[in-house]
């Protein structure tokens, strides 16, 4: 997989629609061409609970002022330039399962259309191709560490989605 959008979210609570930060990584030909990473202001409920705070470090002081989901999205499109047409867009995610149940909750809660996009997970593949005694467990810091792909930050919703990226244009 030569082209692709690996995207990963971070939630504010249990809510799956609470998504408090969008981090994107654009690859072209196989390589990282671009960046994306937004706070979002959660909804429907704009609380962070403690145990989301400790994992990811995102406080509510932090997200109170950023924009909407919808807007956001809109910004992340336009950012990599595709706002006109992302239909073709393919998109990957480590535990596509989280992030795509996240976004499409929130995709319900501002009215918008899903698409039917091709949407890859890094998980399962690494679960199809990596013996399990080799990598230990197969979330994104073991699966980085066995495969010799620097990775810091983890949580950080660009952080990881770069890391997906590097994964995905390995495994996929």
């Amino acid at each position: 997989m030569d082209n692709f959008i690996a995207i990963d979210v971070e939630t504010a609570n249990n809510q799956p629609s609470s998504i408090c930060a969008i981090g994107a990584v654009k690859v072209v030909d196989g390589v990282i061409a671009d960046r994306f990473y937004q706070l979002v202001k959660p909804e429907p409920e704009w609380y962070i609970r403690h145990f989301s705070e400790e994992i990811h470090g995102i406080f509510p002081e932090d997200t109170r002022d950023a924009p909407t989901f919808d807007r956001v999205w809109m910004s992340m499109l336009e950012h990599f330039g595709i706002a006109g047409n992302w239909d073709n867009a393919v998109f990957v995610a480590h535990n596509k399962a989280f992030d795509e149940r996240c976004l499409r909750a929130a995709f319900k809660v501002y009215g918008m259309t899903w698409p039917d996009n091709p949407f890859g997970c890094t998980l399962q593949k690494a679960r199809r191709t990596i013996p399990r005694q080799l990598v230990g467990s197969y979330s994104l810091p073991y699966v980085c560490e066995f495969m010799g792909i620097p990775f810091y930050n983890h949580h950080n919703a660009l952080a990881d989605a770069e890391a997906c990226a590097k994964i995905a244009m390995t495994l996929l």
